[in-house]
């Protein structure tokens, strides 16, 4: 009976996931076509967008199972991917835990301590925070200071609050007591190792590096005059993330990540194509979730594979 009720609330929760889902892309979807902009479509920079962000999921995947390795834990490639990218849709509940709550729950299905997929988590989000923040800094400086120079310290501020934060997890017992406050048990290490964490720091620069240049071959994509700089595209694309992280009740960033990569970017481009832009942007993001997500939610798992 135990096992009964927990697979209907798995499915319960799995559906309230779907609708939220759902819900975004159709707000994506009108938001598109409430603004009179002039769009266009190229297929291959289009194709090349989708493709790039896919990649970089697949890095940091690999950052989140090398992560779990350095706990003790051992998990399949193919099991890693289906956690992970199915547990990402919860982030399109409003709050910021159900994506973190959903691969804890998966993982330990899946034959790992759910202590070490959530530890994991938030150690590689801790090291996105940081990094995104220091990227934007870095490429987009000049940028942030010459539209918003109020936010340029707060970006600066925040990249070293999230990597000293990082640094903290390298105390010897300082893991332990935190999963101990949520009662999720601990590891017998005091930390994962300083291997994982480097991978895991690098594998989040990428990925910033990557997801700008997506957005900027999106740009390419569907901007009749694409003017967009690179550089540029990287460090709003990153700022815009981690502004859209720590407002707590936007599902997804929503709004908060929107907005700020207008402001961003409206000086380089204009402000129709800036908010086309970033409209574009968010309805690809959404795209590339779900779809990377569907097959293995449309496939029924066998035995998992630890390996």
């Amino acid at each position: 009976m135990g096992e009964r009720w927990v697979k209907v609330l798995r499915w319960g929760l799995g559906l309230v996931v779907l609708a939220f889902v759902a819900r975004a892309i159709a707000r994506n979807w009108q938001d598109l076509e409430a603004h009179p902009i002039a769009w266009t479509f190229r297929p291959l920079p289009a194709l090349g967008s989708v493709l790039l962000v896919w990649l970089m999921y697949a890095i940091l995947i690999e950052a989140w199972r090398r992560m779990l390795g350095g706990w003790g834990q051992s998990l399949g490639r193919l099991e890693a991917t289906r956690i992970w990218l199915v547990s990402s849709l919860g982030k399109y509940v409003p709050g910021k835990v159900w994506a973190i709550a959903g691969m804890a729950l998966m993982a330990r299905e899946a034959g790992v301590a759910a202590w070490a997929a959530t530890a994991s988590a938030v150690i590689l989000q801790v090291l996105a925070l940081g990094s995104g923040a220091a990227v934007a800094g870095l490429l987009g400086g000049r940028a942030l200071a010459a539209t918003r120079p109020d936010l340029l310290p707060w970006f600066w501020g925040g990249g070293l609050a999230a990597l000293g934060g990082a640094s903290l997890l390298l105390v010897p017992g300082m893991v332990r007591r935190l999963l101990a406050l949520v009662k999720l048990g601990g590891p017998d290490a005091d930390t994962p190792g300083l291997e994982p964490l480097v991978l895991g720091l690098l594998a989040n620069v990428l990925a910033w590096l990557g997801y700008g240049m997506a957005m900027w071959l999106l740009g390419l994509a569907v901007l009749p005059a694409p003017t967009l700089g690179m550089p540029l595209a990287i460090a709003a694309f990153a700022a815009s993330y981690v502004a859209g992280f720590v407002v707590l009740i936007a599902p997804g960033g929503l709004v908060v990540r929107e907005g700020l990569l207008i402001v961003l970017l409206q000086g380089s481009v204009g402000l129709g194509a800036a908010t086309a832009l970033a409209l574009a942007s968010r309805v690809l993001l959404t795209i590339t979730e779900v779809g990377a997500a569907l097959p293995f939610l449309l496939l029924r798992r066998g035995n998992p594979r630890v390996a």
